[in-house]
């Protein structure tokens, strides 16, 4: 079984919802069934570009 692959659009759906605070990261996590520390990457690689 390979890795999943996101597209740009998906990613920069779920960082702008970590951005907006209304919600954890665990919980954002949970709901697409990613891991927490995923999304804080994708958080991380978004502001650093």
């Amino acid at each position: 079984m390979g890795r999943r692959q996101f597209t740009a659009e998906f990613k920069t759906k779920i960082v702008l919802e970590i951005l907006r605070e209304e919600k954890q990261i665990g919980d954002i996590a949970a709901e697409h069934g990613l891991s927490p520390n995923q999304l804080r990457n994708w958080k991380k690689e978004f502001l650093e570009k």
